[in-house]
C-alpha cells in the first residue's frame, strides 16, 4: 500500500481507503456485524489506514462497528466521519431517501460529540459535512463551529462530502475557494468523470485533497460484473440505479478492452488506477463487501501506473459517450452515500 498526504492537513492516508457504509447499511448486501468487523480488521492488515464512515450509516452502527474492530489501532488509523443528517429526531426513513438535514452550530457540536462517543475516541481525524447544499457552505457560523472543534482538539481537520448523487459543482467550488477545508469527497470513475474533472485544478490551487468514492460505478467496472451482471435484492443500493443506465454502462465497458490488454491487471484495479492518476485524488473509496474484493482493490495501490495514452483515450471515450446521454448518479436520487 502506498500513501498520500491529504491536502493542507498533516494526515497521511492510504491510497485505497475503506468506505464503512458497506458493512453498516445493508445497501450493498446484508452483512452481520461480526463479519464487518473481521473485514475491517483484515483491511488494516492490508495497509489500509483511512476508514470513512458517517453517523447516519446504520444510525450510528458504522461508527460503533469501526470502534469495536479497530479500537486497539486508534493511533495508527485515520478516522473520517460525517455529520449533518438529523436521524436523532427523525428516526423513520422511506427507503433510501434523505432524512432532514441540520447544520446549525449547536447541532454540529452535538452530532460531533455523539460520533466521538460511538467511536470511543477523544478526537476525529477528519470531520465532514455530509452532503451540504450551497446555502450551508455559504454560512460562516457553520465553519466557525468547525474551527472551534479543531481548537478544542475534538477534530484534527474538516472537509465536505458532496452528494448524495453525482454533481454539486457549485457546492464544491465554494467550499474549496472560501473555506479552510482539507478534503472534498466526490464521485469519480471512468464512466462518471464529470464534474470531477472540473474540481482537479481547483483542488490543486487551494491544496484540497479529493476523496473519490465508487470508482467502479456500481460495480460495472469489475470483471465479475462484465462476466455476469448480477441480480440485486430490492433493498440493495445498486437496484436503485436506472436500469437503462446500467444496460448502457455494460455496453460501454466493452469499449475498455484496450485498457486491460495494455495493462495486464483486473478491470477493477485499472478503474482505481485511473482515479489515482490524478495527483489531487488522495484516496479511493471502493465498495468492499468481501475479503476477495479487499485483496483485489487494495492491491491496486501497487499495480502500476496507467500510461498517458490510455488515460487520454479514456478521457476521449467519456467525452464521446457523454454526448449520447447524461450519466446519472452513482447514488440514486434521494440516497445518502
Amino acid at each position: 500500500m502506498r500513501y498520500r498526504k491529504l491536502g493542507r492537513s498533516d494526515l497521511l492516508v492510504s491510497e485505497v481507503g475503506f468506505g464503512v457504509w458497506t458493512v453498516a447499511t445493508g445497501w450493498w448486501g446484508k452483512m452481520e456485524p461480526a463479519e464487518g468487523e473481521s473485514l475491517l480488521q483484515q483491511a488494516i492488515e492490508r495497509g489500509v489506514t483511512l476508514f470513512d464512515t458517517a453517523d447516519t450509516y446504520g444510525d450510528g452502527l458504522g461508527e460503533e462497528v469501526l470502534a469495536r474492530a479497530l479500537g486497539q489501532h486508534r493511533h495508527n488509523i485515520i478516522i473520517a466521519t460525517k455529520g449533518g443528517y438529523d436521524f436523532y429526531h427523525h428516526p423513520s426513513r422511506q427507503g433510501h431517501r434523505e432524512r432532514p438535514q441540520r447544520f446549525d452550530p449547536e447541532f454540529i457540536r452535538y452530532a460531533c460529540e455523539q460520533s466521538l462517543r460511538r467511536l470511543r475516541t477523544d478526537y476525529i481525524d477528519l470531520y465532514q459535512l455530509h452532503n451540504p447544499r450551497l446555502d450551508t457552505v455559504n454560512r460562516d457560523e457553520v465553519f466557525e463551529m468547525l474551527e472551534r472543534l479543531v481548537q478544542e482538539g475534538k477534530v484534527r481537520c474538516y472537509g465536505v462530502a458532496l452528494g448524495p448523487d453525482i454533481g454539486w459543482f457549485e457546492e464544491g467550488d465554494a467550499a474549496m475557494r472560501a473555506r479552510n477545508i482539507a478534503s472534498l469527497q466526490i464521485i469519480y470513475s471512468i464512466l462518471e468523470q464529470q464534474p470531477a474533472r472540473r474540481f482537479f485544478p481547483l483542488a490543486a490551487q487551494h491544496n484540497v485533497g479529493l476523496l473519490a468514492r465508487v470508482p467502479h460505478a456500481s460495480e460495472v467496472l469489475t470483471d465479475a460484473f462484465r462476466r455476469s451482471p448480477p441480480q440485486f435484492a430490492p433493498d440493495d443500493h445498486r437496484s436503485h440505479r436506472q436500469r437503462q443506465w446500467l444496460e448502457d454502462a455494460v455496453k460501454k465497458v466493452t469499449q475498455l478492452d484496450f485498457l486491460t490488454e495494455h495493462h495486464p491487471m483486473p478491470l477493477s484495479q485499472a478503474a482505481i488506477r485511473f482515479c489515482l492518476a490524478q495527483p489531487t485524488v488522495t484516496s479511493e473509496l471502493p465498495n468492499i463487501t468481501n475479503a476477495g474484493q479487499l485483496v483485489e482493490y487494495t492491491s491496486a495501490s501497487e499495480a502500476g501506473e496507467l500510461c498517458q495514452e490510455c488515460l487520454e483515450r479514456l478521457s476521449s471515450l467519456y467525452d464521446a459517450m457523454s454526448n449520447v446521454e447524461a450519466s446519472p448518479a452513482s447514488a440514486a436520487p434521494g440516497t445518502t452515500p
